[in-house]
């Protein structure tokens, strides 16, 4: 029998709202920043209340130009963003995919050691990948691309082992069955792995096209082009420095836009996210 005292209903409830408010409070002033002139906002105390500037301020943000450090809009910046996130996701969902069938169900020399070397990558942090892999990126031509910006972040480690540990949980009678019925290695892997997998490629997604699109350090290197920035990046060209006047209206406005496409992937998606997080009936 459950204890339902409600004190502690109250308690864990209040405890929920306070953390929602500390978490939400910090949007809720970059909301209003980008309501009001940049005059309204550099005065103290800043106003709480929203203002009456914000198709001013959010036409700025994705039509005109950044004063500061950039003339690219951004709407340009998000574009790359939402590109480099999409490749980056779909390309390492599909890579540690096939990756991950090779090492569970094909038998090869050194099986085990190539794992293990995939695994050792994660106890490799990337800063000290990041100069080797320049190098290599640099030498090929591939910088202020697209293809710069996402392939050396293409492979995941991590993905492969989920993917890998989901696979050995497959009853070996579905493998049996898809070859009494003809079926080759891909057929089975499109027909039957892929499918069963759906949860697990939904939570991976949403996961990965977070990190994607919040890239900073290695776009910081791989862009020299304006054209080429992510909106994270045009948001830190946008800022000033010395005595010159930050547009903190448009600084705000651009950072609500570029808060919107991985909120928007996490609410889209959430039930299969969690769904792939804590599904136990694989």
């Amino acid at each position: 029998m459950v204890d339902r005292r409600p004190w502690l209903s109250v308690l864990s409830h209040a405890v929920m709202i306070l953390g929602v408010l500390i978490v939400a409070f910090p949007l809720y002033l970059a909301f209003v920043a980008s309501t009001h002139t940049p005059d309204k906002i550099v005065q103290v105390p800043m106003p709480l209340l929203p203002g009456a500037h914000a198709w001013e301020s959010y036409q700025a943000a994705l039509f005109g130009s950044g004063k500061a450090g950039s003339t690219i809009t951004v709407a340009r910046m998000m574009w790359v963003s939402f590109v480099t996130a999409m490749v980056i996701t779909v390309g390492k969902i599909a890579i540690s995919l096939l990756s991950a069938f090779a090492i569970v169900y094909f038998r090869f020399p050194f099986k085990t050691l190539c794992f293990w070397a995939i695994f050792v990558t994660l106890m490799l942090p990337v800063e000290v990948r990041i100069l080797p892999t320049y190098k290599v990126v640099a030498d090929l031509g591939m910088l202020n691309s697209y293809a710069g910006l996402t392939l050396p972040l293409i492979a995941s480690a991590t993905a492969t082992f989920l993917f890998r540990q989901f696979f050995l949980t497959v009853p070996d009678e579905l493998v049996e069955a898809a070859r009494i019925d003809g079926a080759g290695p891909m057929r089975f892997f499109k027909d039957v792995l892929v499918p069963l997998s759906r949860t697990s490629i939904a939570a991976l997604f949403v996961i990965q096209f977070i990190y994607g699109w919040n890239q900073y350090l290695w776009p910081l290197l791989m862009t020299t082009s304006e054209d080429m920035y992510p909106v994270v990046i045009g948001i830190k060209r946008m800022l000033a420095g010395g005595e010159a006047a930050n547009d903190w209206n448009v600084i705000m406005a651009t950072a609500i836009l570029a808060m919107l496409p991985p909120a928007v992937v996490v609410m889209l998606m959430q039930k299969w996210f969690v769904k792939g997080l804590v599904d136990t009936e694989k």
